[in-house]
């Protein structure tokens, strides 16, 4: 989108808000005495949005654990875009972006309602590069697979933060930085993707056993869960650095970029965790964090059971 275009359009998003109303809204808002939490998810298959396994289970206890938020702000490894936009519909559809999977998975809708001026309040927020109010895309697997057990009743307004492909890992993490204050009113912002993915070298005769990994899948899980820990970013943002075995774990950064607006989001506050710290045929890794300023105390399970209707040509 041109300038002079993304001008005019946004002029008419303003105008079909009302300066009033979104004042209102900003107002309804008010800055909190602590951060909501953030979190970085592995989804993997979206076959986990329908089983009760240990991934799903664990999503379920953050449901329970951690505060409601006034609105959930996702970023998703499975809307790339050129420039960065934001959902803006009152009503965002539920997006099947897969396919070979059982009907069951597609049958699956996911209501919650969007907020246009919560979009509105991210753009804003915002200020290195031009946010679009997006009226088309919806909710990607990423959100709602992971979304559907936290919170099951739908009833929290979600928005999908898109991914600029184009730019590089550094942008990512900078512009995560932005956002701090949402965390200050309420929204809890979710990096879905995965650390380690690999399609390519997916062990599909592994899947029935637990927890199975390469070595290089586990040396690169290990570094990402050392490097987090010690905050040590840079390395993580400059990510091909940290071995020869780089390239394997993130041959395309599309799921790995959900992870650095995670960490582009955590304070000298912070308190990090790590749960669902798990490999699934070799070369994906679950390993998902929790960073707050409390330290999370839920009970989070760990055993995977790989189910036996995910194959080749239904892994996402």
């Amino acid at each position: 989108m041109k300038r002079l275009e993304f001008i005019k359009y946004m002029a008419g998003v303003t105008g079909m808000i009302g300066l009033g109303s979104f004042k209102q809204f900003t107002d309804d808002l008010p800055i909190q005495e602590q951060s909501m939490p953030v979190l970085f998810i592995g989804h993997g298959s979206p076959m986990n949005a329908i089983e009760n396994n240990a991934f799903s289970l664990a999503w379920q206890q953050l449901g329970k654990t951690i505060p409601k938020p006034k609105a959930v702000l996702c970023v998703s490894a499975h809307w790339l875009t050129q420039g960065t936009y934001v959902t803006a519909m009152p009503l965002p559809k539920t997006i099947h972006d897969f396919g070979g999977f059982p009907k069951a998975l597609f049958d699956v809708q996911y209501p919650a309602p969007g907020q246009v001026e919560m979009a509105t309040l991210v753009k804003n927020t915002i200020h290195s590069t031009p946010v679009g109010l997006d009226m088309d895309w919806g909710l990607d697997h990423g959100t709602w697979s992971i979304l559907k057990h936290i919170y099951p009743l739908a009833d929290v307004p979600v928005l999908q933060l898109s991914i600029d492909f184009k730019q590089p890992t550094s942008y990512h993490y900078q512009l995560a930085k932005e956002l701090a204050a949402l965390r200050k009113k309420g929204v809890l912002i979710i990096g879905s993707g995965n650390m380690v993915h690999n399609l390519a070298n997916i062990a599909w005769d592994k899947f029935s056993v637990d927890n199975y990994a390469y070595d290089w899948a586990i040396e690169m899980n290990t570094l990402f869960k050392q490097n987090i820990l010690r905050k040590n970013h840079q390395a993580l943002v400059n990510y091909n650095g940290l071995s020869k075995y780089a390239s394997l774990a993130i041959p395309t950064p599309d799921h790995y970029i959900p992870l650095l607006y995670t960490l582009g989001l955590q304070t000298d506050k912070d308190q990090i965790a790590f749960f669902n710290d798990q490999y699934v045929a070799g070369s994906l890794s679950m390993t998902s964090v929790y960073i707050g300023e409390q330290a999370f105390t839920g009970t989070l399970p760990v055993i995977v059971k790989p189910t036996d209707s995910i194959s080749k040509d239904t892994l996402i």
